[in-house]
C-alpha cells in the first residue's frame, strides 16, 4: 500500500536527520524503521496537531509490524514525510485507536 495516500498523495518519502533518530531512540526507545511501519500499516489514525514555526503538524496513530502501538507527530516538507517524534501511544491515544479498529 502507498504511503498514506489516502491522507497526502504527494507523499513519496520520509526524511530524517541524525538528531532525531538518536532523540527517538535514547528518549522513546522508538527506532525510525519502526516509525516508518506505521504508516504502511493499517489501521492508522492521522489528524492535524498544532501549527509551529509556520509549519502545519499532524500526529498518526498506529502499529509497527510487531504491532507495537506507537504515536508519530509529523509535518510535511514538499514530497517528503518529516517524522518530529515517535513514542509509544499514551492510554487516551490507545483508546482512540482501539476505537478506530472497530
Amino acid at each position: 500500500m502507498p504511503l498514506i495516500l489516502e491522507f497526502f498523495p504527494e507523499v513519496e518519502s520520509f526524511e530524517w536527520d541524525e538528531g532525531n533518530i538518536e532523540k527517538n531512540q535514547g528518549k522513546h526507545s522508538v527506532r525510525w524503521v519502526e516509525a516508518e511501519q506505521v504508516f504502511f500499516n493499517r489501521p492508522i489514525v492521522v489528524a492535524e496537531a498544532t501549527t509551529s514555526a509556520n509549519e502545519l503538524r499532524y500526529f498518526a496513530l498506529g502499529k509497527t509490524n510487531e504491532w507495537r502501538r506507537l504515536t508519530i507527530v509529523f509535518t510535511l516538507r514538499g514530497s517528503r514525510l518529516w517524522v518530529i517524534s515517535a513514542r509509544p501511544m499514551s492510554r487516551r491515544e490507545r483508546r482512540v485507536y482501539d476505537k478506530a479498529q472497530e
